[in-house]
């Protein structure tokens, strides 16, 4: 595991960790050679490959990253380096201190269509460059837009999103993807494209100025939203205004009728400057449902899970007929087809796609394994597990290192040990909140035992390992520290002054406790303010 101080590749010294999750963890370093800030991300390999599978995504990896470092862009995060260490890739990127989008949509509520318009401009430009380049990015979603304090966007994870593990891209097409955020082709089975960027930021923008995604966010119903996405009826928007007829043509169900990204970051530009854009002609309507997708091959078939298909050639699995999604009304009818069955779908989804070229078509009836598949965690037990994790903390760091998922605790229970063994007492300032599909919301003020305070708001990713509910990933969102309080002046004279000290120090931690105690009131506040907001809307609705 890489610590704090290491030196990477002969020339990257780690400073501090930024994040983690089940890709890998991202660190602060400054490359001695150059004399910059970078951020470098340690991918981390899916438990169970055998050396030759290993080698395989660590050559992918390599690949991955040439790839995305072909892109240079003032709107997108850019990679430097790829380099080993301790055997496992690590992309070095630019250092870009900021905060994602979806933790200001979170914790500020939706945009303004002209603030909403200014950020899409930069992110359409990105993607303009990035297409021109042969790249795809494949996961446009807000968590992916980090936002700078001056007003700069920078659209991050080019071509890395799933380069930690799945060595299967190059043979079966693999696309990943958040559902909320993806295209209905690519719902459908069909590859990613440039136009399905741009459908993916249509997406992104409606949930910047609606709050939610057009085809809803579902925690408790993953499989549902990506039913709908791939139906292409996304939902109408009532708070974007002038940014209204731009969503309307970047959310069109046909590919081939939604604008490049360079269209449509003039379109956005438009309205950012509070111009009227100028549209294209909107293309006709089709009347003709879309042809089926073809039956799938023996042994292939469209898989929703996070792992590739390796059945055996002449088998399939037994399927179970369901209905159909229902027929769409005003434009043309979606027929999703799913030839080898739906199985688990997780916040961001696997599609691994077999296809036999025989270019026969059918109407296939969508199909659902018999076997179960595992639920996803519920609300309920998603805020319990991270309020258990920080209520054993950090007098008990042995029952809290327990409530990780996999890739967190490969970072050893030792290490967790002793950072949490500085820290005297844990207070939380901000309750445990949904923040997405499978995201938490927490923030935390740790008084350590130097003295010093530190605020911290953190999202974590929660999910299911086996029959367990864990925290997946831990993303720091905000860190500020405060200097323990000076000591008194006369603390020379001795001893004497013991009592005194003391007293300084409660009265210290005293006001450190009424000031969380007002930050506490004033989310509480907050939250209870965006509830009355959401009713107030229902009602309206």
């Amino acid at each position: 595991m890489t610590e704090v101080g290491e030196l990477l590749a002969g020339r990257y010294r780690v400073q501090r960790r930024v994040g983690s999750g089940a890709m890998g963890t991202v660190w602060q370093a400054v490359d001695e050679r150059l004399g910059r800030q970078v951020a470098v991300k340690e991918l981390l390999l899916q438990p169970g490959l055998d050396a030759a599978a290993a080698a395989q995504a660590r050559e992918r990896a390599h690949r991955e990253g040439r790839i995305a470092a072909r892109l240079q862009h003032p709107h997108a995060v850019t990679v430097h380096d790829v380099v080993e260490h301790h055997g496992l890739p690590v992309l070095v990127m630019e250092y870009f201190p900021a905060r994602s989008l979806a933790d200001v949509l979170a914790m500020d509520g939706p945009l303004t269509p002209q603030a909403a318009a200014a950020i899409g401009t930069q992110v359409a430009a990105a993607l303009a460059a990035a297409h021109d380049a042969g790249i795809v990015h494949r996961d446009i979603k807000p968590a992916n837009v980090l936002l700078g304090g001056d007003g700069t966007a920078k659209l991050a994870d080019f071509g890395i999103a799933h380069a930690g593990g799945d060595v299967t891209v190059t043979q079966t097409g693999v696309v990943a993807g958040t559902p909320a955020y993806l295209a209905p082709e690519v719902a459908r089975g069909r590859p990613a494209s440039p136009a399905s960027d741009v459908f993916s930021l249509g997406s992104l923008l409606f949930a910047a100025v609606e709050g939610v995604p057009p085809f809803g966010d579902s925690e408790e119903n993953t499989l549902g939203v990506l039913y709908r996405v791939a139906a292409g009826e996304p939902a109408r928007a009532h708070r974007a205004g002038p940014l209204t007829p731009v969503l309307d043509r970047l959310l069109v169900d046909d590919p081939t009728g939604r604008p490049s990204a360079a269209a449509a970051r003039d379109l956005l530009r438009a309205v950012a400057d509070g111009r009227t854009p100028a549209l294209p002609p909107a293309p006709e309507e089709l009347t003709q449902p879309l042809r089926a997708v073809g039956p799938a091959p023996q042994g292939g078939g469209t898989r929703l899970d996070l792992n590739p298909f390796h059945g055996t050639p002449g088998t399939a699995p037994s399927p179970t007929a369901v209905a159909p999604p229902p027929p769409r009304r005003s434009r043309r009818t979606a027929l999703l087809a799913v030839g080898g069955g739906v199985a688990a779908v997780a916040t961001v989804v696997t599609i691994a796609v077999a296809s036999n070229g025989s270019g026969s078509t059918a109407t296939p009836t969508p199909v659902v394994p018999t076997t179960s598949a595992p639920q996803p965690p519920s609300s309920a037990e998603m805020l319990r597990v991270v309020g258990d994790h920080y209520g054993h903390l950090p007098h008990d760091p042995h029952a809290a290192f327990a409530l990780l998922g996999p890739g967190l605790q490969a970072q050893g229970e030792q290490g967790f040990a002793e950072t949490w063994s500085r820290v005297r007492s844990l207070t939380v300032v901000s309750p445990p909140r949904l923040n997405g599909a499978d995201t938490v919301h927490v923030g935390l003020r740790l008084t350590m035992r130097s003295g010093a305070t530190v605020t911290e708001y953190h999202q974590l990713g929660v999910g299911r390992d086996g029959d367990a509910v864990v925290i997946h990933d831990d993303t720091l969102l905000h860190s500020e520290t405060a200097a323990p309080p000076p000591p008194p002046p006369d603390d020379r004279r001795g001893d004497g002054d013991d009592d005194k000290r003391e007293k300084d120090r409660e009265k210290h931690e005293e006001k450190e406790r009424k000031k969380e105690a007002k930050e506490r009131e004033k989310e509480r506040k907050k939250e209870e303010k965006e509830r009355k907001k959401k009713e107030k809307e229902r009602d309206d609705d």
